[in-house]
């Protein structure tokens, strides 16, 4: 089998395993093995062969990594609105108690249960109030 038919027959497989992960890294990496069967298509040595692989595929996974479809940090869950719903959801808070430091809790009903709310860096008067955050059973608001 000759070279180039090597490194396409790597790139294939490299595609196939693409298909299980569900991310675009492997494909840059194939990109880089088809990139070294255009090399041994020019009769490159081996050792060059693979350089052009290593660098083709390193600068495609780097470029895909500084792209916007690469990797992404993962989002703060209890300030997401994406994933729970409460974020941004408005609830009336009746009597705040103040603990000092500027941090003021209280107790309110949302969504038919009782929940702990806590506000901070403002004065705790009562009115309607945003959710901002959830930690366990623990709303933390701003006023709306």
């Amino acid at each position: 089998m000759n070279g180039w038919m090597m490194w396409l027959v790597l790139a294939g497989v490299v595609v196939i395993l693409e298909l299980f992960t569900g991310t675009f890294y492997l494909l840059m990496i194939s990109l880089g093995l088809v990139a070294g069967a255009i090399a041994a298509v020019f009769q490159f040595n081996a050792a060059s062969q693979m350089i052009v692989v290593a660098i083709v595929g390193s600068v495609a996974t780097a470029a895909l990594h500084k792209s916007k479809y690469g990797w992404k940090e993962n989002a703060n869950a209890a300030r997401d609105p994406n994933v729970n719903m409460d974020i941004g959801q408005s609830l009336q808070v009746d009597d705040w108690k103040d603990q000092g430091n500027g941090k003021f809790v209280a107790r309110a009903m949302y969504r038919g249960a009782m929940w702990d709310v806590e506000l901070q860096h403002s004065a705790g008067y009562p009115g309607a109030y945003m959710i901002e955050e959830i930690q366990g059973s623990r709303l933390l608001v701003k006023p709306c």
